[in-house]
């Protein structure tokens, strides 16, 4: 945890989105499962979500968000020390998916590495490289969220293959002048609660097996009342924590942007927090939850759409499996 700490101050220096050509409607929805468009917004408040063909791939979307926060930033690829994937949904078990998009975006000088947080890992990611450029260790990082959780959720559950969409957010992160960048972020979890959302094949606990394939083992499963209750209580406590840190109030923050899980979280984490409906972001509507792609694809939408504004401050919080959670509060 850090507030206004002596030495550089980081910040974001570029961002860049991305997401699947495909669109998949609630209609669409419910001509593979038992749901309506009306089921499923009064529930979530998600019209339609993105999602990736077949022969796409986490690290495609993870790319194409990245080139475009490099070209945003003016930092060259080879300026980049460390590049942080936070994705539940890797390309594959090994190599990282960080190392494949280094190779893929020609930052040769820089280390890479995933981070596996689930809807809170943009923010963990930020955490991470904001030590690392504060003692002096990197520079520059590129920070990126990407997911493609369609291929991971269960057609037959409609309490969750309505959910989810695809798509990636990138964050150029490095030094910033006086007055800008981080002035406080923390992460948390708490593994008693693993199983308010998983996936449990594939891993060495139960591996990939007929049984497993059978037993649907390698889908997400949730519990969504427990979630619902988590979520709104740990995103709003670590929000005033971090605003308290950070040494402003939550009458000063700009606009709040929180994890995209569910509109009717969003709206019980703005009540708490005491924020009104124009202050606190959604365009889960348009994408869906797309886990760690969320925030930084809302907070780049902000950005280009002019609802973030230079001397703004904005407040980040996220909740996702683990359960995992944080919150940063950024001056931009």
């Amino acid at each position: 945890m850090i507030g206004r700490t002596k030495g550089p101050r980081i910040g974001i220096t570029g961002l860049g989105a991305h997401a699947p050509a495909r669109v998949m409607t609630n209609a669409d929805l419910a001509e593979i499962v038992e749901t309506s468009d009306e089921w499923i917004f009064d529930r979530t408040g998600i019209k339609q979500r993105y999602k990736a063909d077949d022969d796409e791939y986490t690290s495609q979307f993870a790319v194409k968000s990245g080139r475009q926060a490099l070209e945003r930033s003016g930092i060259d690829a080879k300026e980049i020390d460390i590049i942080i994937c936070a994705t539940t949904t890797p390309d594959q078990i090994l190599p990282s998916t960080g190392c494949l998009i280094q190779a893929e975006l020609g930052c040769e000088n820089a280390a890479g590495m995933d981070v596996f947080a689930a809807c809170s890992g943009f923010i963990y990611g930020i955490s991470m490289v904001e030590s690392m450029i504060r003692t002096g260790q990197i520079r520059y990082a590129l920070v990126i969220g990407a997911e493609v959780l369609t291929k991971y959720v269960d057609y037959t559950d409609r309490s969750t293959c309505v959910i989810f969409g695809d798509g990636a957010g990138a964050a150029i992160l490095g030094p910033v002048e006086d007055g800008k960048g981080i002035l406080s972020t923390k992460i948390r979890s708490d593994g008693r609660y693993e199983e308010s959302l998983y996936a449990r094949g594939g891993g060495t606990k139960f591996g990939t097996s007929h049984e497993t394939i059978d037993s649907r083992m390698h889908y997400f499963s949730m519990k969504g009342n427990e979630i619902f209750k988590l979520a709104v209580r740990s995103m709003a406590e670590i929000s005033l924590e971090m605003l308290e840190k950070a040494g402003h109030s939550i009458e000063e923050v700009a606009m709040v942007i929180p994890h995209q899980a569910n509109q009717r979280i969003t709206d019980a984490v703005a009540s708490r927090l005491g924020v009104s409906e124009d202050k606190i972001y959604s365009n889960i509507a348009q994408t869906g939850n797309t886990s760690s792609a969320s925030i930084p694809i809302a907070l780049d939408e902000c950005l280009q759409s002019g609802k973030i504004k230079e001397g703004d401050l904005v407040l980040l919080t996220a909740f996702g499996g683990g359960v995992t959670w944080g919150a940063s509060v950024i001056q931009f």
